[in-house]
């Protein structure tokens, strides 16, 4: 491949091992987003929450369908913008592989198990997959595996938080973030991923993932929140019920003008698209439909068209450019996640099912841990007889349990956990 012809280096294609060369029929970004969609943990996404639960409804969105459609939406938004459109439909289909059963709901119940040993966080054990757990390329030298082994800009692609833990920023409201991308132990391929990028910030095709997977889920956690919970819009009409929404809003997201959110809010209901009332028929499922692609087609447009406004013919790629979303576009994407967390998130954060969740992965990484090689997968259990210390076997156990679906989660805590 001729890097510079792209507007991408001889660097960017780069990989932790160097490979033999193959075909040229295929660039090196391309090889990179075959072997995430060919990867077991991409497949695992199918049986993991988004955020209804698989119990929901027999169409409800998983991980697995999220990625997809974050990756249909950045692979346009990258096109037009200029980078490699596979750089960032890998970066989009690898987005969510380190997040655990449950959703953030697990994500929180691992983070809290595993605090001694530097936490959990889904991002960061995207990267430790990507470069670690997924079997497909090792290190000759080492023996040991380096994971899928992509290209240094795919993988800097798919870090959506270019920090470890101890360097999070803060919110808005002045809290921590919490967020971070990199675990202790995966530092030296983080490091080598990250030669030549400016401090902690994204690559440009990593804020295309980033504004994608925003976009997305804004957008199609309303639209579920109608399909299976029987949101209705209309209800929005109601000044309390905005109020209620806004006030979410700030508190889940740590920030947002309520003026803003507010104007917003009308700036979308003024569309003749807006979808306030659905009965189940196929004209209100239409309709809804309607409003999904007009709203996703709205955002990913004024991003195109700040972005190519603000940097014209320059090369948009890796760290020579970032894009440019208007404030009015972030207002109206924060409105949307604000109306998810008002009629579906925030009201299931006591119900009895969340606890449930928590506990089981929390019982079950200690089970793990304590049982060892004999109670996990074989890749895991090799692990856990290399460990060095217990901290490292309580890693291996979390890896394990991330790795889980929902069901297979509620299975092994069953088996190791129930009838122990």
């Amino acid at each position: 491949m001729n890097a510079n012809s792209h507007g991408y280096t001889e660097a960017d294609v780069e990989r932790f091992i160097p490979e033999p060369a193959k075909a040229a029929h295929r660039s090196p970004f391309e090889r990179d987003r075959a072997r995430i969609l060919h990867s077991s943990a991409l497949r695992r996404l199918g049986a993991k929450t988004q955020v209804l639960g698989l119990g929901s409804g027999d169409f409800v969105r998983t991980r697995l369908t999220h990625s997809l459609e974050v990756a249909q939406v950045g692979r346009e938004l990258g096109k037009a913008l200029g980078c490699s459109p596979d750089i960032v439909d890998a970066a989009c289909l690898a987005h969510d592989l380190g997040h655990p059963p449950f959703g953030h709901n697990g994500e929180r119940a691992l983070d809290k198990v595993s605090r001694d040993i530097g936490g959990f966080e889904g991002n960061a054990q995207t990267l430790r997959l990507l470069t670690r757990l997924e079997p497909k390329t090792f290190d000759p030298a080492t023996g040991r595996s380096v994971g899928l082994n992509l290209t240094r800009a795919s993988l800097d692609a798919a870090v959506k938080y270019p920090w470890r833990e101890p360097a999070a920023p803060m919110r808005p409201d002045g809290t921590p973030t919490r967020k971070f991308g990199v675990y202790e132990d995966d530092l030296p391929v983080f490091d080598w991923l990250r030669q030549g990028a400016p401090g902690t910030q994204q690559s440009l095709e990593a804020q295309v993932m980033d504004v994608s997977d925003d976009i997305a889920y804004s957008v199609h956690d309303v639209e579920d929140s109608i399909v299976y919970r029987a949101v209705q819009l209309s209800t929005l009409r109601d000044p309390g019920q905005v109020a209620a929404v806004i006030e979410h809003t700030r508190q889940w997201y740590g920030g947002g003008d309520e003026e803003a959110l507010s104007a917003a809010l009308s700036r979308l209901q003024a569309f003749p698209w807006w979808s306030e009332r659905y009965d189940g028929t196929r004209a209100s499922l239409a309709a809804l439909k309607d409003m999904t692609s007009q709203i996703i087609g709205r955002f990913a447009q004024a991003i195109i068209s700040a972005t190519q406004a603000e940097h014209g013919d320059e090369p948009l790629t890796r760290h020579r450019a970032s894009i440019v979303v208007p404030q009015d576009t972030l207002d109206e994407i924060l409105i949307l996640k604000g109306i998810a967390v008002h009629f579906l998130m925030a009201p299931r954060e006591t119900s009895p099912t969340y606890a449930k969740q928590r506990r089981v992965l929390k019982e079950l990484v200690i089970s793990l841990a304590d049982r060892g090689p004999d109670a996990m997968e074989p890749q895991f259990a090799a692990d856990y007889r290399e460990a060095s210390d217990d901290a490292a076997r309580l890693r291996v156990a979390v890896d394990q349990v991330a790795s889980l679906t929902d069901t297979s989660a509620y299975n092994w805590h069953h088996k190791y956990c129930v009838q122990a």
